[in-house]
């Protein structure tokens, strides 16, 4: 499966990410070391709006939280994690159902406001629907952690709307089944069925159109304009120096030339230098906006030296780095670090 133009971005509040590291330090590892081996700070859970999280990037993270833990179900750990409150104005909405079959609608129309990675799709059959969760790309080595975390987070959903009620009769995962297959089944509370054609699960007919007791249809029709309004911005803020930037993000340990990043965009130099005049910008403007912020980021987390923090960001004399900083900031580096320390102090 090849994505499409619209999923050159991946978005995924930063909500999410902090409840992944919150179970990578409960599994008793590093949280600032698993960051760090794809490139990020601690500071990032805190200091970055990553809506827009390359792809690449969060594969990382993922594949190194569960080669450092050594626990494969970290999808279902993580997806235990994501209680309803967890999805903002989504979670809202979905408390504020009237129905089982309402809140499904809002899951088909909305889902793609808190992750791009999968649709639901709800199938009515004759005696039970089936909830389906359909791969808007190619999930590659994350396949299964991710269907494993959205299916549980949708089962927290039900349950916590329907007040244990929803009756989830099957949950189902598209691959062999894992070694922890009976964990799996503990946690959904249902039979869990691996080899299937699909991912999702089943709940029985009878139960979708019961009404909800925490119902608030004046607070469910607001919370569904929001919805509205946060999937039209999604369609409608993509630039192409937005695009430009992920690339760079992607590649942070060694930004690629203007050349390279043009070719990984499929378009001509001459193209993509176009482009972004239009918009107002050039590849030397965003790269330097990029460095700029990353270096203030690496230096709140501290972790690095200044030489260090230099290198990383391409720069292979420590001289070039220190006049580009104080143009950017109007102090050195080292001036800069010194007002960060004491500002902790105080």
């Amino acid at each position: 499966m090849v994505p499409s133009p619209e999923l050159a971005r991946f978005s995924m509040p930063v909500a999410y990410l902090r409840q992944v590291a919150a179970q990578v330090e409960a599994l008793g590892l590093d949280v600032g070391v698993w960051l760090m081996r794809s490139g990020l700070t601690a500071a990032a859970l805190d200091d970055l709006e990553l809506e827009d999280l390359p792809f690449d990037l969060f594969r990382r993270l993922i594949v190194d939280a569960i080669a450092l833990s050594e626990e494969p179900a970290l999808g279902l750990l993580v997806g235990q994690r994501l209680q309803v409150q967890t999805h903002g104005v989504l979670g809202y909405a979905a408390q504020s159902s009237g129905s089982l079959r309402q809140a499904l609608g809002l899951f088909e129309s909305f889902t793609r406001t808190r992750i791009s990675l999968v649709d639901i799709e709800a199938d009515g059959r004759r005696d039970e629907t089936r909830v389906r969760l359909v791969e808007r790309r190619d999930l590659g080595d994350v396949r299964r952690p991710v269907l494993e975390a959205v299916n549980m987070a949708a089962k927290n959903i039900l349950d916590a709307i329907s007040m244990g009620t929803a009756a989830i009769h099957l949950v189902s995962f598209p691959f062999e089944a894992p070694s922890y297959a009976s964990f799996a089944e503990r946690l959904f509370g249902c039979r869990t069925r691996y080899g299937g054609a699909w991912a999702g699960f089943t709940i029985p007919n009878r139960v979708l159109d019961v009404p909800l007791r925490a119902a608030d249809p004046l607070a469910f029709r607001e919370a569904v304009r929001t919805c509205e309004r946060e999937l039209e911005r999604l369609a409608t803020t993509e630039t192409f120096a937005g695009r430009v930037r992920r690339v760079l993000l992607e590649h942070q340990n060694g930004f690629p030339s203007l050349e390279v990043t043009a070719r990984i965009l499929h378009v001509t130099p001459r193209t993509m230098h176009r482009r972004l005049l239009d918009e107002g910008t050039s590849f030397r403007e965003i790269l330097e906006d990029l460095r700029h912020q990353l270096a203030k980021e690496h230096m709140k987390a501290g972790r690095f030296t200044l030489q260090e923090i230099a290198y990383r960001l391409g720069y292979t004399d420590f001289a070039n780095f220190r006049r580009a900083f104080k143009r950017w900031e109007g102090v050195a580096p080292t001036v800069y670090c010194t007002s960060l320390r004491t500002r902790k102090r105080g």
